[in-house]
């Protein structure tokens, strides 16, 4: 059975076009492996799958908290489509027991990453997009994100990393936090990027990941943990 086949089961929706659904599969190290076996990797349809996501989320949360103003929702959906959210979200379809991945990738665990769960999510969605049209994919994702469309948090728990960080070291430095390249290594599919984060001249954390962005919300990270390490205070 052929990869997309399976997930087409896994996920019960009444899928169309194997081709597309399985093009949404495919990494760009298996693509680069095997140019001959498929249309192409994933990454055109991630693009079209983040707005896919992005106005599911949206159109959800406005409906189920008319009480929040604008920088809520915005908090809230900011948490929900996150690397982490929505790598949370491919958990529970077990997205990663169907990627394709380059034999380098899948050996570096690429199956459990966030950041590649992330990107195949919005790929499938958009896949599913294109075959099937907006409403069945804006039920499949709202679905999956129920537990947090639901959930009541305070607006400091729902705020990205990078924001938490710029925050507090706006309020208790009076500067931002700056990032900084140290390196970037690996051929274009499968690039890899250390970045630091500095507060006034002072390293906070460090961090690495498949994308300038990944890499510096591990960053921040790091330099919340260690602030709260240190005592900062609960608003850390």
């Amino acid at each position: 059975m052929r990869p997309a086949e399976a997930f087409a089961a896994r996920i019960g929706l009444p899928v169309r076009d194997l081709d597309l659904l399985e093009q949404a599969l495919v990494h760009s190290s298996w693509h680069h492996e095997h140019r001959d076996a498929t249309l192409g990797h994933n990454e055109r349809l991630e693009f079209l799958g983040d707005a896919v996501v992005n106005l599911a989320i949206s159109e959800a949360l406005y409906a189920r908290h008319p009480t929040d103003d604008e920088g809520y929702l915005s908090a809230r959906r900011a948490a929900i489509v996150s690397t982490t959210g929505l790598a949370r979200l491919a958990g529970r379809i077990d997205l990663g027991s169907y990627l394709m991945l380059g034999e380098g990738e899948a050996q570096r665990s690429g199956r459990r990453r966030p950041s590649l769960l992330a990107s195949t999510f919005e790929a499938v969605a958009g896949a599913l997009f294109l075959d099937l049209g907006f409403e069945p994919v804006r039920d499949f994702v709202v679905a999956l994100a129920d537990p947090e469309l639901v959930a009541e948090a305070p607006i400091g728990v729902l705020k990205s990393p990078k924001s938490r960080l710029q925050e507090y070291t706006q309020r208790h430095a009076g500067d931002r936090p700056t990032y900084r390249l140290v390196n970037a290594s690996g051929p274009d599919h499968e690039r890899s990027f250390r970045i630091e984060v500095l507060v006034d001249g002072e390293l906070l954390g460090v961090g690495e990941g498949p994308s300038r962005r990944s890499a510096e919300t591990a960053a921040a990270a790091q330099a919340m943990e260690r602030l709260r390490a240190v005592g900062a205070g609960p608003d850390a």
